[in-house]
Order: structure tokens, then sequence, then C-alpha cells
């Protein structure tokens, strides 16, 4: 029926699949995702070449490859009673055991390659599970329906960032004038330093959690309550829409203290000063004149700012976190957003049932 199907575009736009009935990861997910998949497949025949081998070989290899690749396909078709070349309707345990194991096969089969066998097959399990979590979930949507709220949602909670960025710029701007920072951050290997950054994600993402499946609660009495009660999954979604507004919220305030600092750095701390500070990676990255100065933007200066940028992400985090009049507001500006959706899924299962 047309209208239902008007219904579930508006759900998936919102971010919100789950609020489609008899939404399945056979039907739903894995049939969306199939032409990823199929280009993935067919790319990987180059699995079966080897650096080491002549241009000719590795032709031969590589089509050798596809051949096996493309008649691994077929003969699953077959078994599953469809056309040797047609593409699945439904995408189903075998189709997805192909996908991780047929791949990773061809480094064994040309040239014994077991590390790239291994690698092909945790990078295309790794692909499935993104796959499943991005489209089950509708992140892209949530990220565009969040994304469009942003700045009304910021400016919402200006109070809460009038009172938590000044006083967050005071503790900054006393670490990045401090030498110790610049030599940590500026010494730092570039693997510790993508790991200091996810431990400061993962911290803030934990505190942001703790507090969705009773917020979720909340927007469920509020704006679901002329529809029947969500299922898990569906409260999950929901809790996810919220996890993402609030996450892009303190990812935009993180970014402009970055950007402020990579600014101030390039002002303030000039080569001499580095020079005196015992500064590392002093690579210049732009450099220019101002007022007859030099103005440089350096290597070390964004390794810097951009520890100040994680470190003010989970301090931003925790504030929200602990202000109730923010998460008040944030919850109001939600469940206003939301009504229309959870009106809708109310009317919607109406409608099936009727």
């Amino acid at each position: 029926m047309a209208e239902l199907a008007d219904y579930e575009r508006r759900f998936r736009r919102a971010g919100l699949p789950l609020f489609i009935e008899d939404y399945s990861a056979r039907e739903d997910v894995w049939t969306r995702a199939a032409p990823l998949f199929a280009l993935v497949f067919i790319g990987e025949m180059l699995g079966a070449v080897d650096l080491d081998w002549s241009l000719l070989a590795n032709l031969a290899a590589a089509f050798g490859g596809l051949a096996i690749l493309l008649g691994a396909f077929g003969l699953l078709n077959l078994a599953r009673g469809r056309p040797f070349w047609s593409l699945p309707h439904d995408v189903g345990p075998a189709e997805l055991a192909a996908f991780v194991i047929v791949p990773a096969a061809l480094p064994v089969i040309f040239g014994g390659q077991w590390g790239s066998a291994a690698l092909t097959a945790a990078t295309n399990l790794l692909l499935l599970l993104l796959a499943f979590g991005v489209i089950r979930y509708g992140l892209f949507a949530i990220v565009v329906w969040t994304g469009a709220r942003l700045f009304e949602q910021l400016a919402a909670s200006l109070s809460v960032i009038s009172r938590a960025v000044p006083l967050l710029l005071v503790f900054a701007l006393v670490l990045f004038i401090n030498t110790e920072m610049w030599q940590v951050f500026s010494r730092m290997p570039d693997a510790f330093l993508i790991l200091v950054g996810v431990l400061f994600v993962l911290a803030g993402s934990v505190f942001i959690a703790g507090q969705i499946p009773r917020e979720v609660r909340e927007l469920e009495e509020g704006a679901g309550s002329e529809g029947p009660p969500l299922e898990n999954p569906q409260r999950f979604n929901v809790g996810l829409v919220m996890f993402v507004g609030q996450a892009l919220q303190i990812l935009v305030v993180s970014l402009a203290i970055g950007a402020f600092f990579v600014v101030f750095g390039s002002l303030a701390v000039g080569a001499d000063v580095r020079e005196a500070w015992e500064v590392e990676h002093e690579g210049v990255l732009v450099s220019l004149t101002l007022f007859g100065q030099p103005l440089q933007v350096t290597e070390a200066l964004l390794r810097v700012s951009g520890g100040i940028a994680a470190f003010s992400g989970l301090y931003y985090a925790i504030a929200v976190l602990t202000d109730s009049t923010y998460r008040q507001e944030f919850r109001d500006e939600l469940t206003e957003e939301m009504a229309d959706s959870f009106a809708a899924r109310a009317e919607y299962l109406e409608l099936r049932g009727a």
C-alpha cells in the first residue's frame, strides 16, 4: 500500500527504521547493502595477485580469481534455486558466509598467502558488522536528521554553553601555554596519539550512554503516549538518535575550541618559544606573514590543539551530563521534534491493523 510505504520512508528519513513493522535484517538490511558487497566481492579478485610475480602472471591470477568468485556466486544461486547469473532478492547466512570466505580463499589458492587471507576475511567481516549497524539503525539518516537540527539545539542549550565554555577555556589556556603539554604531545608516537584521542571519545561516550535509557523512557512517556509501547530494539533506535544528537553538539564545541587554539598558538607560540620548550615535530604546514611577523601552523601545534580539543570534548560531555537544566532543555527539544514520528507510528500501526 502506497500510504504505508510513505510512512516507512518517513521513519527512515527520521533515523527510526525500526518503527517499521516486520523490519528484518534478511530483507531490509542485507539486500540494501548487496550492491556494495558485490562491488567489494568483485574487487577482491586482486587478492589472487602477488607483487613478486610478473605482470603476465598477476593478470592470469586476477582473471582466475574473478572466475572463482563468479563461479562460487553462480553455484550458490543454483543451490538456492535461482538462475546462475541472477541477483539475490534476499541475502541470508549462505551469501554472507560466501562473502567472507570465498575472497579470503584466493590468496591461499594463489600463492599460499595465509596472512593476506586472514586480513581479507577480517576486513569483510568488519564490513558486514558496519553495514548491519549503519543500515539497520539508519545511522546516516540519524546524522542527517540531527545535523539539520544541530544549531537549533545548540541555541536551545546556550545557557549551559555560556556556563561551561568560559571555565573550560580558562583551564585549556593554562594547559596550552604549559611546556610539558607541548613536550608530551609533540613527542608522543602517532599510534599513541590516536589511542589517547580514542580514549577520550570512549570516556565521553560512556558518560552520555549511561543516561540514555532513562531519557528514552521519559521521551516515550511524553511523545509516544499515543501509540503502543516500544519494543527494546525500537528503544535502542530512539536512544541512538539521542546519543548522536548530543555527540554532534560535543563534536562542534570541541572542533571550535581546537580551531581557536590553532589560531591562538600560531600567534602566541613562535619558533623561538618552541625551540626553548624543546618541541619536536616542528614541520611547518602553513607559513604566513602578518604585520611583518611570521605566523606558522606546525604539526606540533595541531597535535597540542587536538589534545586540548579532545580534553574539552570530555569536559563538555561531563558538563552537559551533570547540568539538569540542559538535560531538561535537550529532552524537551527532542520530544517536540520526535512527537511527529511517534504520532506517525500510531497512525501507521492503526493503518496496518485496519
